[in-house]
């Protein structure tokens, strides 16, 4: 029932409005309209979340997928190439989360044309999901009934189900040493470069275990070859599937910088950010039942797994809302190569109409 053209039609008209994150409105106004055309009633807070409600027989359920994209993302222009779509290579295709979106909408669009029965539908179309959840975060989730729902936010063809994804701690570290000449008098300075390094070399970055992660992203500091740097600055990150294992490697990393700072008596500012909470389901939740079923009734088998990265879903599962991420069939998503096959945007879509349509 997916009608293909409409479909790539859509997701055409999707990519090709601008929506970095903070510059989703042109989305949001898009998909309202939509929406409002299908009987929803909708809603858009301060920062564009678009949430929208259509009355329905039995359990509700929340759909979602985000409307922001990374950067370059400006004048996307798409194409098919030999059945799959891409950019012009200039700029990313936008199909993270542009896919979901469409296939969402166009198994409304289903539903409402060839008045099938469906549960109450609530729609999540998130903003500034990008730099890390903060449209999702911001989202007033009272206002949702459901109790289970379906994130459209992942890659690989279509039939994984994610069934957890890690919680993660970002951390922002200043260290403030003491500069001096680096010829003339270095003994009256203290390096902060130097603490940091020492600090990072204490602690394992990569991965740690199956389920923990650690990085540390950006160094800067310093203002001249012959200057003792001043100041440093450092940005971390730590993942991890177990709470307890978070935890542990914060503190193992945090101590470390402290230890650093300490015995070379520099300065030590520490900014620790919990940026999202981690999400764990089994795989007998009645939700990954319900999208397991959906996959086989479209001819895919259903692939449970784990995700590296957080998503929309960690915020609804945090907020009592049982969510699973599923894949969409978009690749090398975040890169000017991303491409998703028509063949599966039309099983993303063909998936979001069976787990939304009574059966």
């Amino acid at each position: 029932m997916i009608n293909q053209d409409r479909l790539i039609n859509t997701f055409f008209e999707l990519v090709k409005m601008d929506s970095p994150t903070g510059g989703e409105h042109h989305v949001a106004e898009y998909l309202t309209t939509k929406l409002r055309a299908l009987g929803f009633q909708t809603r858009m807070d301060a920062l564009l979340n678009l949430t929208a409600f259509l009355p329905g027989k039995g359990a509700p359920i929340l759909l979602s997928a985000h409307m922001d994209s990374v950067p370059p993302c400006h004048g996307i222009q798409p194409r098919i190439v030999d059945g799959v779509i891409q950019s012009d290579g200039t700029t990313i295709l936008g199909g993270d989360d542009r896919v979901g979106v469409a296939a969402i909408l166009e198994a409304l669009t289903v539903i409402h044309e060839n008045h099938l029965p469906h549960p109450p539908v609530e729609i999540a179309f998130t903003a500034q999901e990008e730099p890390g959840l903060i449209g999702s975060t911001a989202l007033d989730c009272s206002q949702f009934k459901a109790q289970w729902g379906v994130v459209f936010d992942y890659g690989d063809p279509v039939g994984k189900i994610i069934l957890s994804a890690p919680g993660t701690w970002n951390m922002d570290i200043t260290i403030t040493g003491r500069a001096a000449h680096a010829g003339g008098e270095p003994e009256k300075g203290i390096n902060a470069i130097a603490v940091a390094v020492e600090a990072i070399s204490q602690f394992q970055v990569g991965r740690l275990d199956a389920e923990t992660t650690a990085n540390v992203g950006m160094i800067q500091g310093g203002v001249a070859r012959n200057v003792v740097p001043e100041t440093c600055t450092v940005t971390a990150e730590t993942r991890s599937l177990r709470q307890t294992k978070l935890e542990r490697q914060k503190k193992t990393m945090v101590r470390a910088f402290e230890r650093a700072a300490k015995k070379h008596r520099a300065k030590l500012d520490i900014q620790l950010k919990h940026a999202y909470p981690l999400f764990r389901l089994p795989a007998r939740a009645p939700i990954v039942q319900h999208v397991s079923a959906a996959l086989e009734r479209i001819g895919r088998a259903p692939l449970l797994g784990v995700a590296g990265g957080g998503s929309d879903a960690n915020v609804f599962n945090a907020r009592g809302i049982a969510c699973v991420v599923v894949s969409m069939g978009v690749e090398n998503v975040h890169t000017t190569k991303e491409f998703v096959p028509v063949s599966e945007l039309v099983k993303t879509a063909e998936l979001a109409l069976e787990v939304t349509r009574s059966v």
